[in-house]
């Protein structure tokens, strides 16, 4: 079995490998050659009296490029505060100590249930949901769209704007973060990085004047944006559960989310220990005392978990009908399927790490027993 770090990962993951990929694999879904199972998280009371721990996993098979299934893994202690810039609420997140954390991807062979890798998910899960955008971006944004406004500066902002300049001539960027210094450093980044102005802006409504593709990639547990900049032909994207407002579905011509998501497992009589929309959490299981369940979030909607709009595979199909026009708005809500694209690039940076001899081995055998469970 191969140990694999985001080093590593990076490497040898491109995000137009990334793209194809992840289509490929939903596409799958539509023939039985993908399965994916949303994610589900557990909390339990840890040991700071703000916050909790959280444990969340995801998982996926798939035929493309291999016989594969992943188990996406996290360890986080959580807290939800105030941003000191934008006065929002956000979830902040973190293990063992303020600035590292713990996710690990591992992949089994589906042909005879061998452990293949564990990888580091922080790069790759960057790049699967920047991935997942540039799918959206592909199949809804029209075949023109050259501007691009984003919301966010971290390391989903910068996989995004990979995405969509794979799959767009994309010519100018505009991008607003609250914090000054750290959309001023991602302007200057993209723009040595893809040759192309990118302008930091001093407001979310400057990013999204004149964009043909609008994204938001924060950590917000409240809606980012507002339905009054959206303009025609205007595609539009998220990152989490709370960006987007019923007001941009009802204001767009069509919206199409990735896949199931996780929320539509909960029961409304599942009682009180087990939630949905606690946090960024689609689905979680709770445990502690009523005083320190008190510490959590009041669950809320969470919009960009809902099963009411058609999803890809609807739209790939041609079950229902995509842009109409260039005048159209359209939302792609790019959540779902994550454990499908954990199995589909990890996979695919699996066999590249082989054919590069990248890794550290561990003996197989150590995963092995003679014992039957």
């Amino acid at each position: 079995m191969l140990f694999l770090d985001n080093d590593d990962v990076r490497s040898v993951l491109t995000m137009t490998d990334c793209i194809r990929i992840q289509e490929q694999a939903f596409l799958g879904l539509e023939h039985g050659h993908s399965a994916h199972r949303p994610r589900v998280d557990m909390y339990v009371p840890c040991e700071r009296e703000d916050g909790y721990w959280r444990w969340g996993t995801m998982e996926g098979a798939t035929s493309v490029p291999g016989p594969y299934f992943a188990i996406r893994m996290k360890s986080d202690v959580m807290t939800w505060s105030t941003d000191a810039h934008s006065g929002l609420p956000r979830e902040d997140k973190y293990c063992v100590s303020p600035g590292t954390y713990c996710g690990l991807i591992m992949i089994f062979s589906t042909h005879n249930g061998e452990p293949l890798a564990m990888i580091n998910d922080g790069y790759l899960q960057h790049m699967r949901v920047g991935g997942g955008a540039g799918i959206g971006a592909k199949y809804l944004s029209n075949e023109d769209s050259s501007r691009v406004g984003i919301l966010g500066s971290g390391g989903m902002a910068r996989a995004y704007l990979d995405a969509f300049c794979q799959v767009r001539d994309i010519r100018e960027v505009r991008v607003y973060s609250p914090n000054p210094e750290h959309r001023q450093s991602y302007a200057i980044e993209m723009e040595n990085r893809f040759g192309i102005p990118v302008l930091a802006v001093d407001s979310a409504a400057e990013a999204a004047a004149n964009a043909h593709i609008f994204a938001s990639c924060t950590s917000s547990m409240v809606p980012t944006i507002k339905s009054e900049w959206l303009e025609p032909g205007m595609h539009v994207s998220n990152l989490g559960p709370f960006e987007l407002s019923e007001d941009i579905f009802r204001a767009a011509d069509i919206v199409i989310r990735q896949g199931i998501a996780g929320a539509e497992l909960a029961k409304a009589d599942a009682g009180p220990r087990v939630r949905s929309g606690v946090g960024h959490s689609p689905l979680a299981y709770i445990a502690g005392t009523s005083e320190q369940m008190a510490r959590l979030p009041d669950p809320k909607p969470q919009t960009s978990f809902r099963r009411d709009f058609p999803d890809f595979n609807d739209l790939a199909s041609s079950r229902v009908p995509g842009r109409a026009n260039a005048e159209d708005v359209t939302v792609y809500i790019n959540c779902g399927n994550q454990g499908l694209q954990f199995a589909a690039v990890g996979g695919l940076v699996y066999e590249a790490a082989l054919g590069k001899n990248l890794g550290r081995h561990i003996p197989t055998e150590w995963l092995l027993q003679d014992i039957r469970d």
